[in-house]
Formats: structure tokens, sequence, C-alpha cells
């Protein structure tokens, strides 16, 4: 399937004004204000709780696999600033709750020769990322967005959250981290999107820097 370049939300003013966010605003970004836009390349899907699980496998040491009720038992975490999608929209100061990735992480072990994560969606979706975007405080897996449950729309009841990079990176009704040696294209590095994806260098489709 070829690169979707006309996969794009509605371009609003950039509020350049703010004191502040003009800095914050990565290259070829729009800042969406109020409006937090909701794309996806599959149907969204209804995710019961009571039966979902997430689990961790691959290179670790020992797999993981939560419930929703085990899950919500870790040491909680949250993020709060910025989040930039590669359909050029940006939005500012949000607030996610969940479970940082280091604590998941940190139960499994990932042997020393993981270097990669595949994040798998119970819809099927895939998206590579290599394990340090994963460490150090830099992701989470959350379910509460500015205090509310995550809205199904937004990739509730459970998402991957890794605001460092560009949005598709951050793995809607997330199901299992796969724990890999070699990096391996997700869904839409298969299709000509960046294997990273940072907002900063324009990593939106391969061949960018």
């Amino acid at each position: 399937m070829p690169v979707t370049r006309g996969f794009t939300g509605r371009r609003r003013a950039t509020d350049s004004t703010t004191p502040g966010r003009a800095d914050r605003l990565p290259p070829g970004q729009y800042d969406t204000g109020s409006e937090f836009p909701s794309l996806t390349a599959e149907a969204t899907p209804l995710v019961d709780v009571d039966s979902w699980s997430l689990s961790i496998d691959g290179l670790v040491e020992t797999p993981q696999r939560w419930s929703w009720r085990e899950i919500h038992a870790l040491p909680g975490d949250s993020y709060h600033g910025d989040i930039h999608c590669v359909t050029t929209w940006s939005k500012f100061d949000t607030t996610f709750a969940g479970v940082s990735v280091d604590t998941l992480l940190d139960a499994a072990g990932p042997l020393p020769e993981a270097a990669y994560v595949m994040a798998h969606a119970t819809t099927g979706y895939t998206t590579n990322l290599p394990i340090e975007d994963l460490r150090g405080g830099r992701a989470w897996v959350v379910w509460e967005y500015d205090g509310k449950p995550l809205a199904v729309e937004h990739g509730g009841p459970v998402r991957l959250l890794v605001p460092h990079l560009y949005f598709w990176k951050s793995a809607k009704w997330i199901t299992r981290l796969e724990l890999m040696a070699r990096d391996r294209p997700g869904f839409w590095e298969q299709n000509g999107y960046h294997d990273r994806g940072d907002p900063w260098l324009e990593q939106r489709y391969q061949g960018d820097p």
C-alpha cells in the first residue's frame, strides 16, 4: 500500500503568540489548540477490560502478562507535556496517566541482546521502536487523559504513549510489547513511514534524515 501523504487533519492557525509555545512547536507542525484530532488506519474496536491483558515477551528473562486489575495495581505514573502527530498537528500541555514502561520492562527483565520493541494492538496494528525510546521515563502505557478514562477514539481503554516521537508510534489499544534483537517494520513503517519518527528532525517518511 502506498504512503498516504493526504492522511492529514484539519489545519488551524498556529498560536505562535502564546508565550513559550513557539519554541515547543517542531518544524512543519501547527498548534491544534483545544482540539484533539483522532485519526486511525483501522476500525475502532470495542475492548472489554475484563478480558483485556498486556503482555511483554520475546527477548526477556521472565515474560509478563497483566490483566486490567493487575496493571492498575502497579505504581502509577503520569506525563504532562506536548504531543505531535505526523499529520502536522501538535497539542500542548496534555496530561496522561497510567504506568511507566520502565516499570513493565523492569518486571520482564530485557535480555542484553534486546534492542528493539514491536508494539502490538488488539486490531493487529504494529509499530516498531528502539528500546531506548521506551526507557528512561520516556514512555507510558496510559488509560487516563485529562483526569478521565481515555476515550476509545484516542486508544481507550489503554494505549502506548511515546510523546517524544510522532504519535503513530503511540499505538492505540495496545496488548503486547515484543522485544527483539533486530528491527522489524510495523504497519506504517512497511508502508513508507520513517522507522523512528522524531518530530524535531521531521522524520515523517523513509528517506527523511
